[in-house]
């Protein structure tokens, strides 16, 4: 039997040799396991991958994140192969909103722009008139004329952050993400009188009480970037806990804890179960097996195209 860092070597080996003989690339989302980064093309948040796969030149595209991120990659690439480790990897915040409930506000407010966050299914994506991340968000909202309401779907949490940020009134879908959600202010709190010296950083999907004590909030590129640039050493990281991985590799001096979560768990911190569905293992046999492979319905990718490629426009 190997040992597990010899077996980690062996099958990373054999997915850069597939990758060479299909003209594959993988795209890995920063939350994604360290041996999945380790062997991927781009690491990146939401909007950097969406740049990524507008601008790549593979035959396949291996998108190691969750379903609406290979949807997004497959809008912007309809002739290429893209394919998904683990088709079960889903996300609780496009959950939250499923396309029949939401076409039924849409028409309750016919004037209203709709302003979708990029983590949506395509189908919600195909209703709006822009999309945007959080690291682009503001500056989305800020290019609509302010004679116009808004819709902000489906993350009510970076919706709240965006009231704030640029006064603009929206009616909010009520939903929002369980990792981002799970953190616990008390222990966080806690955490900071343990380490008085730490500036806590938080991505804008977290609740408003754990942003109201937040000294940066950003998205995840954003963040990362932050402790980069930023005199100091120690920081409390609300966010899922698989941005450590890259953020420690960036700045090996610092010290970087992750915000702790209301349930004990086995990191103490907040880990995305969905993201974790991504093993390296179901890596090599996706692109071994070029499956499972991401498709729908052409109409919905056209539709869900337009306020993609908006947004790249603006950003």
């Amino acid at each position: 039997m190997l040992a597990p860092a010899l077996e980690r070597t062996i099958l990373q080996q054999k997915i850069n040799s597939l990758k060479k003989e299909k003209n594959a690339v993988i795209l890995a989302h920063y939350y994604q396991e360290p041996a999945i980064q380790e062997v991927a093309d781009f690491i990146g948040d939401s909007l950097e991958l969406s740049k990524k796969a507008a601008e790549s030149t593979a035959d396949i595209i291996v998108f190691a994140g969750v379903h609406f991120m290979a949807e997004t990659a497959k809008i912007l690439n309809p002739s290429k192969k893209v394919i998904l480790p683990d088709m079960q990897a889903g996300c609780s915040l496009a959950e939250s909103c499923p396309p029949e409930a939401f076409k039924k506000l849409k028409a309750q407010y016919p004037d209203h722009v709709v302003v979708t966050y990029i983590n949506c299914s395509a189908e919600i994506k195909a209703m709006s008139d822009l999309v945007c991340t959080s690291s682009n968000a503001e500056k989305i909202i800020n290019s609509i004329p302010a004679e116009k309401q808004i819709i902000f779907a489906p993350d009510k949490n970076l919706g709240k952050y965006l009231i704030q940020k640029t006064g603009r009134q929206m009616l909010l879908w009520d939903g929002s993400c369980i990792v981002h959600e799970a953190f616990s202010l008390d222990k966080l709190l806690q955490l900071f009188r343990e380490h008085p010296k730490a500036r806590i950083i938080a991505h804008p999907e977290s609740e408003p009480q754990v942003l109201k004590v937040a000294n940066y909030i950003g998205s995840t590129s954003g963040m990362l970037d932050h402790v980069k640039n930023s005199d100091h050493n120690i920081f409390i990281v609300a966010t899922e806990a698989g941005i450590l991985h890259q953020m420690q590799k960036e700045v090996p001096w610092k010290t970087l804890i992750p915000a702790p979560a209301k349930e004990d768990n086995t990191c103490a911190c907040s880990e995305c179960a969905f993201m974790k569905l991504n093993t390296l293992q179901k890596l090599y046999t996706c692109l071994e097996k070029e499956a499972p492979e991401i498709s729908f319905s052409e109409g919905i990718m056209e539709q869900a195209l337009v306020p993609i490629q908006r947004m790249l426009q603006l950003s």
